[in-house]
């Protein structure tokens, strides 16, 4: 059994309609910069094709950027990927932070091991969910007081500005989140 992350073929197709749509281009306008038709630039951003590596420089030079840079912003087709618990050196009670999830993807998940910078107000994008692993914090957000305990959840939508500390040593919580580059929120009317 490996820890390691399993290297699957990469779907360009997202990074090519972000990266498109960043440039306010029509498939029309990209099909002709970069001599591909535009059915195949369809299928290549929808993953049903995938370019060569010729195409792919064409495509990239069309949108103004390097294949390397697509195929970095590119997803994993399948990806699994073990992200171990780091050791702590007993007597060790100082605030820690910890990546549940490597590398750039959809989700985007932390652990926070005692004390946070109470007086830092955050304010995310899009959705996240605050889980109380151990411990206790208190969360304010949108001017109320929330207590949480052990096993609590407490959700926040996008753009909701938000502060939390731990109430006890060693709180131990866990923030899953969808990622910063994701547009999953649209416009909210107050």
């Amino acid at each position: 059994m490996g820890d390691h992350k399993e290297q699957q073929p990469v779907r360009v197709g997202a990074a090519v309609r972000r990266r498109r749509r960043a440039l306010e281009l029509t498939l029309a306008v990209v099909a002709e910069r970069s001599g591909l038709s535009v059915p195949f630039l369809s299928q290549v951003e929808n993953d049903r094709a995938r370019p060569s590596s010729t195409s792919l420089e064409k495509l990239a030079d069309a949108l103004r950027t390097t294949a390397v840079e697509l195929l970095a912003a590119a997803d994993p087709a399948a990806s699994v990927d073990v992200v171990r618990a780091e050791p702590v050196a007993e007597g060790d009670f100082d605030p820690r932070t910890r990546a549940l999830v490597r590398g750039h993807h959809q989700l985007h998940a932390s652990e926070f091991t005692g004390d946070h910078d109470a007086g830092r107000e955050l304010q995310h994008r899009n959705d996240e969910l605050m889980y109380v692993a151990d411990g206790a914090v208190e969360i304010e957000a949108e001017g109320r007081a929330y207590r949480l305990g052990r096993g609590d959840t407490l959700y926040l939508t996008g753009g909701v500005r938000h502060r939390w500390r731990a109430t006890v040593p060693d709180t131990r919580i866990i923030v899953v989140a969808v990622a910063e580059h994701i547009e999953a929120v649209r416009n909210r009317s107050r």
